[in-house]
């Protein structure tokens, strides 16, 4: 390989795979370097005992054009699989029972998930103020406009699912941006979400569906696509010692391959995708100011369960699956039911089910051992699940220590320290997700732009 290249990508997980894909396909010159084994970061799917599960993020969301763009032109090698009928019927626990979160006014009417206090808050919802503080954290958000039964039955659970996190942590403006902009655009969720559905999009909007997807043969087929589009000669995995120096013109990146060999690569443009947590160890040049506002990042540690049935004599798995709120004390945050969204995740009859533990508010129970985890699982799925006996066909562990990036009031002055960054370093593009969002919708988005970006100089 030229030891002088056009770009060189620190990161091999999905931003950094899709930042490499659209400059390979500008023929640009390129390394994507990893000190993992593999590609795809926390992305990898595995096939056991008859079950195709993942090891990371279960689904993904069309959420932007970006996303739906990348799977198109990654057509045929990939091939997109929505969630069947089952996707949109989403359960609560509540008092140890599975309720189905309201999906329309009639049922928001008669669930028990409410108070009849809040019902009639929530018809209020329209009429009230907008916010005037951007700090204001999710929680009294929801509350100053929806009720506390609303942000404990809807929204705390919501954000177990997706951030594994808490809602009087995180902050709107950074964490969900789109909800923080129906009430500052629109002075309300409700008014808000109904103009936007009508509001005419362009044909190229219109890509971005919002269904829940997944790939033929799961997400990490997605990944090694694009690791064999670039081309297994332009990554280097396994690495050690990285460490990128800045000169006057360039960057000079070092480090020791698999073999131990010390080698190095110069470029005038450097991408990051690397967790916050890694980067005053690769970048020692940046200031202690901006490394300390950039490491700012708290991530929920994680521990994921698949677990599989060969016959399934359970409840019945007609949804999407189903989510605990932290109010009801449990020790899971919740489950999917993948076998009912995904053709060929269990033999025919069974059950492949995702089980959640730790989180931002229990990070303990992930420091349990393989059995006290089984034996956590086992008391929590028996009571939930309508199941006498546990004796599961698969039951696989994954552990995420630093699982998913919490955007608090602290996100303020990580975003500003990037962009001073990138003003301070010209050529070194800070991505990855410690900014612009933590799903998959998001990594795309911002991979794309910082390649096009790129491409355009």
């Amino acid at each position: 390989m030229d030891k002088h290249l056009d770009a060189i990508i620190l990161g091999a997980g999905l931003t950094g795979l899709t930042t490499a894909f659209y400059l390979n396909k500008a023929g640009k010159k390129i390394l994507v370097i990893d000190t993992a084994s593999q590609v795809g970061g926390v992305i990898q799917t595995q096939y056991k005992n008859g079950f195709l599960f993942e090891k990371g993020p279960n689904t993904g969301i069309l959420g932007s054009v970006e996303i739906a763009e990348l799977i198109e032109d990654l057509h045929p090698e990939c091939e997109i699989e929505f969630g069947n009928e089952n996707v949109s019927k989403r359960f609560i626990l509540k008092d140890a029972k599975w309720q189905q979160l309201p999906a329309g006014l009639k049922q928001g009417a008669t669930t028990p998930l409410f108070t009849i206090k809040d019902k009639f808050r929530i018809l209020g919802e329209p009429f009230r103020k907008r916010g005037t503080n951007p700090s204001e954290t999710l929680a009294e958000l929801v509350k100053r406009r929806m009720g506390q039964s609303f942000l404990d039955y809807a929204i705390d659970p919501f954000i177990l699912g997706v951030y594994a996190g808490d809602p009087a942590y995180l902050v709107p403006k950074y964490a969900l941006p789109k909800l923080y902009d129906l009430e500052q655009e629109y002075g309300s969720f409700i008014g808000g979400a109904v103009k936007k559905k009508f509001k005419k999009k362009a044909e190229k909007e219109q890509k971005a569906t919002r269904k829940i997807f997944t790939i033929k043969g799961g997400l990490g087929h997605l990944m090694k696509t694009m690791f064999n589009k670039v081309g297994e000669e332009k990554f280097m995995l396994g690495v050690k010692n990285l460490q990128l120096i800045n000169q006057e013109s360039n960057y000079t990146l070092q480090f020791e391959n698999s073999n131990g060999d010390s080698l190095e690569y110069t470029s005038d443009k450097v991408i990051s995708t690397i967790p916050a947590f890694e980067i005053s160890s690769v970048l020692p040049f940046i200031s202690h100011k901006l490394i300390a506002d950039l490491k700012n990042v708290y991530y929920a540690p994680v521990i994921e369960v698949a677990i599989g049935f060969n016959e399934w004599k359970g409840i019945e798995l007609d949804g999407f699956g189903g989510l605990i709120p932290h109010k009801e004390n449990r020790n899971i945050l919740g489950v999917m039911y993948m076998s009912s969204l995904f053709e060929g995740r269990a033999p025919k009859g069974g059950a492949l089910i995702s089980v959640f533990i730790g989180g931002a508010r229990k990070p303990e129970l992930t420091e349990l051992s393989n059995d006290e985890v089984k034996s956590l699982v086992k008391r929590e799925f028996k009571e939930l699940m309508g199941i006498s006996d546990f004796n599961p066909d698969l039951f696989e562990i994954s552990r995420h220590k630093k699982a998913i990036p919490q955007y608090g009031k602290e996100s303020k002055e990580r975003f500003e320290a990037v962009n001073i960054t990138r003003t301070k370093y010209p050529g070194l593009y800070i991505g990855g997700n410690l900014l612009q969002g933590i799903g998959m919708a998001d990594r795309v988005k911002q991979a794309r732009l910082l390649a096009d970006e790129i491409c355009n100089l």
